[in-house]
């Protein structure tokens, strides 16, 4: 049995994947902790978890957990997931893996060093969505691929407005970046579970709104390992009535468009015509991830996709990107 602790229990853990822990076989949560004692026990409360602490190390430390998700922002990730691997207990991290490259690589030597399993919430690799399109891809109905192109806008959000009380997503000492390092990784994660590594990677970078002082326009060009083409551009200070959300890719047969985070309809486009394609997703959207790591935690399955060791390569190209390499 997989007795978790939660270090950090704000929104991400309400409905994306809190219940889930508890909804999978073989799994319950024991602990949480926030440094906001009050709120740590408001959620344990109002989720029927019998401890709450205001204090990582006390949660650690906690006999009864023995494993520990860590849902806190990016610049606190390696601190706290290297803490839990050195009490023997595995780790469960939000993505992006950590605020850098360098401190993803702290958080992997100290899981090797210590034998003790990492994994980073990379959920999209297990969501039906995308599972149907890797399996057109891999099908081969779009041919021999040759591009893949990610275009994402969205206008600012109200609180980047607020220079007084900004949003932690676009403070770099917390996020490491701005919304692209929060984004991004999501689709860099996609498509190198589809193509493999990123062995070449060039990027620009701006701050085009002055709303913040990290990035919100990002453009990249890049080649996987198995040869096919990429790039993207990425524009957080877009007009209110622009709202791009698509990865396309273009083969020798077809083209297939998806979305990343809107779930729109998968299209696919060859010289026989037009179809489309729906999947849902579970409730709590990180479910078959953490079902498949409490499986492999109690012996019962392979070893999840998304480890530590696939994390960092999205890292590396954001880094890249970033020219932070």
């Amino acid at each position: 049995m997989v007795h978790w602790g939660f270090i950090g229990c704000g929104a991400v853990t309400e409905m994306k994947s809190g219940p889930a822990f508890s909804k999978v076989e073989g799994s319950d949560v024991v602990a949480v902790m926030r440094r906001d004692g009050n709120k740590a026990r408001d959620y344990a409360q109002r989720h029927g978890i019998g401890k709450w602490y205001d204090n990582a190390d006390d949660l650690i430390s906690d006999p009864q957990v023995n494993a520990v998700y860590v849902a806190t922002p990016p610049g606190s990730h390696a601190g706290y997931a290297i803490a839990a691997m050195r009490a023997g207990k595995p780790v469960y991290v939000e993505k992006p893996m950590a605020a850098s490259r360098a401190e993803a690589e702290a958080m992997n030597r100290v899981s090797e060093e210590t034998g003790v399993p990492l994994f980073v919430a990379y959920y999209r690799r297990t969501l039906p969505y995308f599972l149907r399109v890797r399996q057109l891809i891999d099908e081969g109905v779009l041919g021999e691929l040759s591009t893949v192109q990610i275009r994402f806008a969205i206008p600012p959000y109200k609180s980047d407005y607020d220079r007084a009380n900004l949003p932690w997503r676009v403070k770099k000492e917390i996020a490491g970046a701005g919304y692209f390092y929060d984004l991004a990784s999501h689709q860099f994660d996609l498509l190198d579970y589809l193509f493999g590594p990123v062995t070449d990677v060039h990027g620009s970078a701006a701050n085009v709104g002055g709303l913040y002082d990290a990035e919100d326009t990002v453009t990249a060009a890049f080649r996987f390992q198995s040869g096919v083409l990429g790039s993207g551009s990425w524009c957080f200070v877009a007009p209110e009535n622009n709202h791009t959300d698509l990865i396309e890719f273009t083969g020798t047969k077809g083209k297939l468009t998806c979305s990343t985070f809107q779930f729109s309809p998968i299209i696919l486009e060859t010289v026989e015509g037009t179809q489309t394609f729906a999947e849902e997703n579970p409730e709590n959207i990180q479910f078959y991830l953490i079902q498949r790591i409490v499986n492999y935690l109690n012996g019962r399955g392979e070893l999840p996709e998304s480890t530590g060791y696939s994390a960092i390569r999205t890292n590396f190209v954001m880094d890249s990107i970033l020219g932070r390499v």
